[in-house]
């Protein structure tokens, strides 16, 4: 009975130390298996974070290239777009000699009339009107100059620009990517096969084909803009007068002066009438003066007769 009892503790004894030691070797796998894990994920944060860096750095260099190339763009830039645009009001004395010295001046400048309006005041008796011209940029200054200082007196100007450089840069940058976007759809079109491909195709193409030509406008209206600058000139004649008068009666000078010319003229006129009135009349002029001073002579040696008779008879 003894043996029996001792050899059942033996035996849980036994198995006691087996479940301590499967135990152990669990925990010790477990804990090797945790150990391995964490040590994989390091690895893999490490690798990582390495991986960030590097995607950081290139992105950092990539966005650096790209800041120097948007740069080069920029300093690449040569000719600036700037939009001129003048306002003139002048005074003149004669309206319409003033409008053909500036159509005149237009012209020699390689420019052109835009519009050309005159109006008038019936009360006033006054004219007046607006110019709008278009001159080249490279002699716009030149061209304000000149109507400044010739066409009248100048009662006002305004010169402004507006700098387009930056939307026409943007606008060609958009106008090549539509142009790259159209070439891959004319290419995706000539490769397409089903019939519903062709005309989802097409359709996009025609979206990107009106967008080329907005863009394309847009471009030229700024480009013209640019190289041709706007002057708009309103031209006022300065012709004041009184209600009742009219303007010989506000110069007294200038009246007296006509009038003392008409004077002159009537006086030579009156003497070249005469003058060829003689001229024209000596051959008959001649025999009547001769008969007359004969009568004159005549009439004369009677009377002086006449007197000697009557004195002699007194004495």
């Amino acid at each position: 009975m003894k043996k029996a009892i001792w050899f059942l503790l033996g035996v849980m004894v036994f198995l006691t130390a087996c479940s301590n030691e499967q135990e152990n070797i669990g925990e010790s796998s477990e804990d090797f298996a945790m150990d391995s894990v964490e040590e994989s994920m390091d690895e893999a944060g490490k690798q990582g974070t390495e991986s960030s860096e590097t995607e950081n750095n290139e992105s950092t260099e990539s966005g650096g290239q790209e800041a120097a190339e948007v740069e080069t763009k920029e300093v690449g830039v040569e000719e600036r777009k700037i939009i001129y645009t003048a306002n003139l009001r002048l005074e003149v004395k004669e309206y319409q000699q003033a409008v053909d010295e500036i159509e005149s001046q237009v012209a020699d400048f390689n420019g052109y009339i835009v519009d050309s309006s005159t109006y008038g005041s019936s009360e006033e008796s006054s004219t007046s009107g607006h110019i709008t011209a278009r001159i080249p940029q490279e002699r716009f200054q030149e061209f304000i100059q000149l109507v400044e200082e010739g066409a009248g007196k100048l009662l006002e100007s305004n010169v402004s620009g507006q700098d387009v450089t930056e939307e026409y840069v943007d606008l060609e940058s958009r106008l090549k990517s539509k142009r790259v976007v159209e070439e891959r759809l004319l290419s995706f079109m000539e490769k397409a096969e089903k019939t519903e491909d062709l005309l989802t195709i097409s359709s996009d193409l025609a979206k990107v084909q009106e967008e080329i030509e907005q863009v394309t406008g847009r471009m030229n209206y700024l480009r013209n803009k640019a190289d041709l600058a706007t002057v708009q000139i309103d031209i006022e004649e300065n012709n004041v007068n009184i209600t009742g008068m009219s303007e010989d009666e506000l110069n007294t000078w200038e009246k007296t002066k006509q009038q003392f010319l008409k004077s002159i003229n009537t006086i030579l006129a009156v003497l070249s009438g005469l003058f060829v009135f003689i001229a024209g009349n000596l051959p008959i002029l001649i025999p009547i003066g001769a008969i007359a001073l004969v009568v004159w002579l005549v009439v004369k040696r009677k009377r002086s007769t006449i007197k000697k008779e009557d004195k002699d008879n007194l004495v």
